[in-house]
């Protein structure tokens, strides 16, 4: 009865739905895209969801992470979706994974699962998901958003192209939605997006979206397909050489201040000076002794919203007195940037 209404199609049926039920899939990411994706996943009955997310929920997100509300602030992101998802759907199996995605754990946790889906948001990741996707075998589902747009494709599927082979380099810094900002419903759309794609893959139904990449502006309601040239020589480099790390590095300005840097570990650029304290926001309350209460201390992130935050709170409830914050965020503060992937 719970997939009644699904079963009724001819493109799913009930050996369709057995596919479901025998599916496994990681999201890496659970918010703006993994929310959605994982909500209509979990609805459809694929048997195996992963949920990997090592940050904690914070009032910015609530207002497109609509998995959570209010009383989740604080809480781990992965917990909380296995939970919710679990009341959704209590007949299939939910792991929660409560770290980042690494070099080190890729390979291995990719092994588990028949697909990647990919929520994040920043382009050390999505290369990282990509070059274990290619050791692993494995297809993985992609979405990218800017303000009001969004990419979407399909990476490593039946032998397609790859994410680099759309872009080899890369060529910008990350782009985040604390920085540009962005209308909630912009990535739910294409999270959805990327659980349609997914459940096309598992059913083995429809035009999958490999080797197309599918441009969308949901303000003005353009779209766009552009065909994806696979280049082997890419895809060859990984296998031959493993997972090639992608770096965003740049230098401060003035090297004669001392900074804290309270960026998460996989935000672009890397700082790597002496200068420079590196305290990820969401270590913050366990490494907090690091913090030197005798020299005068910058505090920056990407945009200077969240080290706002950080000052204000370090000032009213642990006494520091030596803080301030760099408005503008990192780019206010570097002077050279070079890229290397």
């Amino acid at each position: 009865m719970r997939y009644d209404r699904q079963i009724k199609l001819d493109e799913v049926g009930v050996s369709g739905q057995e596919k479901l039920r025998n599916a496994s899939i990681l999201i890496v990411g659970v918010g703006g895209l993994g929310c959605p994706a994982a909500q209509y996943l979990a609805g459809a009955g694929v048997g195996k969801i992963g949920l990997m997310d090592h940050d904690k929920v914070s009032i910015t997100n609530l207002h497109r992470q609509v998995l959570y509300n209010e009383d989740d602030i604080g809480k781990s992101k992965a917990l909380v979706a296995k939970e919710k998802l679990q009341q959704l759907n209590s007949e299939i199996e939910l792991v929660a994974i409560e770290k980042a995605l690494t070099i080190e754990n890729s390979e291995k946790l990719f092994s588990q699962y028949d697909l990647i889906l990919d929520g994040t948001d920043n382009f050390e990741t999505k290369y990282l998901i990509n070059d274990a996707c290619i050791l692993t075998g494995k297809p993985w589902v992609y979405a990218s958003i800017y303000k009001n747009e969004g990419q979407l494709s399909v990476f490593n599927y039946k032998n397609g192209p790859s994410y680099r082979c759309l872009f080899p380099k890369t060529t910008r810094q990350n782009v985040s939605c604390e920085a540009t900002g962005v209308l909630g419903v912009v990535p739910g759309i294409f999270g959805m997006h990327q659980a349609m794609e997914t459940l096309k893959i598992i059913l083995g139904v429809g035009n999958v979206l490999s080797g197309k990449l599918k441009l969308s502006n949901l303000l003005s309601g353009s779209e766009q397909i552009l065909n994806i040239q696979k280049k082997p020589e890419e895809i060859e480099k990984v296998k031959k050489n493993g997972i090639i790390p992608v770096k965003i590095e740049c230098k401060i300005s003035d090297e004669s201040r001392l900074y804290l840097d309270i960026r998460e570990i996989f935000e672009q650029p890397r700082i790597n000076s002496a200068k420079v304290i590196q305290i990820p926001l969401s270590d913050l309350d366990e490494r907090i002794w690091e913090i030197p209460k005798e020299k005068e201390i910058s505090v920056f992130c990407q945009s200077g919203k969240r080290s706002k935050k950080v000052v204000d709170l370090l000032k009213a409830e642990y006494g520091f007195e030596n803080l301030t914050n760099v408005e503008g965020g990192i780019e206010t503060i570097i002077s050279e940037t070079t890229f290397d992937s």
